[in-house]
């Protein structure tokens, strides 16, 4: 952990320890790319309040569904532990901030992909982390459409695209509904392999060792 008003470097924040949250940390684990999970966002976009609660599934979960997703997060919490993955349950994010680069930066940003042309800072109680990637796990589209637009941020039809342009990911964030464990396991590779692809080109393909065996193949 960084001293108070430290700075930490990281390739993603991943921000929400639950279920999606680890799901995505493992899947970015075994693809070789670093990321360090935090515990929920209270301030969206410019210091705005915002309700990060989950959405609720509109149907109550039935006794099946809660065991298969009290198992898959059991299952994550300890392929979290044995990898000595970095999930800090105690840390809060508390703002999101974009960071726009220095002047003598642009010639370097205009020869890669969008993301290069910024990052973000997640700004803790003890610092701020500083990451080219964040993943999002809490928040309804209307709050993404607010958080887009205190960004300066033009917004189509599309709120997951606008969002991945700037490098910003949803695992688990459903319209109306909380998607369904399987769901968040499908949206968590989907978003492992579209980050992985950009800081490794050269081996998208490629999986480390390890690999967690509730993810699908």
């Amino acid at each position: 952990m960084p001293v108070n008003g430290g700075t930490e470097q990281t390739t993603t924040v991943i921000i929400g320890t639950g279920l999606s949250g680890l799901a995505v940390a493992a899947e970015l684990r075994r693809r070789g790319v670093q990321s360090i999970v935090v515990d929920g966002l209270d301030i969206l976009g410019a210091g705005q309040p915002a309700n990060t609660a989950s959405l609720q599934r509109c149907d109550a979960a039935d006794s099946v569904s809660l065991k298969e997703r009290n198992e898959i997060l059991r299952h994550l919490r300890n392929y979290a532990a044995s990898h000595q993955m970095d999930v800090r349950s105690t840390t809060r994010a508390v703002q999101l901030s974009m960071v726009r680069p220095a002047s003598g930066s642009a010639a370097k940003a205009a020869t890669t992909d969008v993301n290069a042309s910024h990052q973000w800072e997640v700004h803790t109680p003890t610092g701020i982390l500083l990451a080219d990637h964040i993943v999002l796990t809490r928040c309804a589209h209307s709050q993404l459409r607010r958080m887009l637009s205190d960004f300066g941020i033009a917004v189509g039809r599309n709120v997951v695209a606008a969002m991945r342009a700037i490098g910003i990911y949803l695992v688990g964030v459903g319209d109306l509904i909380t998607p369904s464990p399987k769901e968040v396991l499908r949206q968590a590779k989907t978003v492992g392999q579209a980050i992985s692809s950009k800081v490794h080109p050269e081996n998208a393909p490629t999986v480390l060792a390890g690999s967690l065996a509730v993810l699908p193949a």
